[in-house]
């Protein structure tokens, strides 16, 4: 069984990043096809050539960082986790700590193995093309906070598992379940107020044209609009975005800086009618939801699968550490997880359709389909993506479909 069980590692491992090659190819192939009718003009000429280039340099480098590490994750499956097993259980008698020690280990190693291409990626491709408007020191600072904020939350996350595991066994994926749940409520509440604060600067939107607008669509939407925030996103990228988070009284919505420099007062008005939206939709609650019951099914599959001693002589250990059948369920969960990955994806993207659908219902439609052309124009982001990648991968629909819905439910 246990030899099985390897050959079905590598199956699921092997298989998955070809398969992931192969989209890839596809879609960036597909970028020279065409544009739609719908999009022509979305780029000037010159800005459609840089497009070209800038997705071509990422192509390439997204397919060297893919397969390296895809040669890492064979080297760690024939032998590497297992050396790290056993250093962890020479270290620890605790299972708590050896799993923490574990992932910690692993996780530093991987972030720092891969911060030289992160750093091309940030300070070359990024530069390159006027994206990135980030330095030195807030990509150390960045990099500190984030390590912080592993070994805060991931790490006391893994020592409540495994200490509910040590202490009921197979029975203790329901009371993790519960936990992980109230957490992923507690942070959807509070992950504006307490985590994007260590990052970025959230200040309320002042009085002016825009806040008379958004006023008004709010008095229109029966919406509250005491939390609205602009975020200073343009010291680290010139990309805009806006979004929506939290719920009931903790909802908040935050346009970035880079949004409201680049784009007019009615364009900024129907992103905001699209955010509110979502809320309006309850978008946020039924995501929320749909996440904690799939967080309940991988539990409770976990929790069958991680006594049996085959879990972990397919790596090749003899032991019975609860990190390492983590490692393999995970994997050979994969295929599932791309299943629902799929379905969630889908339900975002109607999700996003519904939302556009409100933002043309309360704002005016020309001016949110100008705002997402220009949104797209400043991101270079694509015109044809390739369907397979589209229903693979993408949580918002490609901007041909949206915009000829906008156009649609306008007139």
């Amino acid at each position: 069984m246990a030899e099985i069980l390897n050959i079905c590692i590598l199956v699921i491992v092997i298989s998955g990043f070809l398969a992931g090659q192969v989209i890839s190819f596809l879609n960036h192939r597909s970028r020279k096809n065409p544009v739609p009718p719908v999009l022509e003009g979305v780029y000037s000429p010159d800005r459609y050539q840089q497009y070209l280039l800038y997705k071509s340099d990422s192509f390439r480098f997204g397919m060297l960082i893919s397969w390296l590490s895809f040669i890492a994750t064979l080297v760690m499956l024939l032998g590497g986790f297992v050396l790290i097993d056993d250093f962890v259980r020479s270290v620890f008698q605790n299972p708590i700590l050896q799993s923490l020690l574990f992932f910690g280990i692993i996780g530093l190693a991987a972030d720092l193995l891969s911060t030289p291409f992160d750093l091309y990626d940030t300070f070359v491709i990024e530069q390159k093309y006027g994206f990135n408007k980030s330095t030195p020191a807030i990509y150390i600072s960045d990099k500190l906070k984030s390590w912080f904020l592993a070994a805060v939350i991931g790490g006391g996350l893994i020592s409540l598992i495994v200490w509910l595991y040590t202490l009921l066994g197979n029975s203790f994926w329901w009371l993790a379940w519960i936990s992980i749940s109230a957490f992923s409520i507690f942070f959807s509440l509070f992950y504006s107020s307490i985590i994007v604060p260590l990052f970025n600067r959230q200040t309320p939107l002042e009085p002016g044209d825009l806040r008379y607008k958004l006023n008004d669509l709010a008095v229109r939407t029966g919406f509250d609009l005491t939390d609205i925030f602009i975020i200073d996103g343009s010291k680290r990228s010139t990309r805009a975005n806006a979004y929506f988070s939290g719920f009931g009284s903790k909802r908040r919505i935050v346009l970035y800086d880079t949004l409201i420099q680049n784009q007019t007062p009615d364009q900024i008005t129907a992103v905001l009618a699209h955010e509110i939206g979502h809320y309006r939709k309850k978008h946020t609650i039924k995501t929320l939801v749909l996440s904690i019951v799939q967080t309940g099914v991988i539990l409770f599959l976990f929790s069958v699968v991680v006594g049996n001693p085959d879990i972990y002589l397919a790596l090749g250990s003899s032991g019975n550490s609860f990190h390492l059948g983590l490692i393999v369920f995970m994997i050979l969960y994969s295929p599932i997880s791309s299943i629902t990955s799929v379905i969630t994806n889908y339900l975002s993207r109607m999700f996003e359709f519904q939302a556009d659908r409100f933002a043309v219902e309360n704002a005016d439609p020309l001016a949110m389909a100008s705002s997402l052309r220009l949104l797209t124009s400043d991101n270079l982001s694509d015109l044809t993506p390739h369907p397979w990648h589209v229903f693979l991968n993408y949580t918002h629909p490609p901007l041909d479909q949206r915009l000829e819905r906008i156009l649609k439910n306008s007139e």
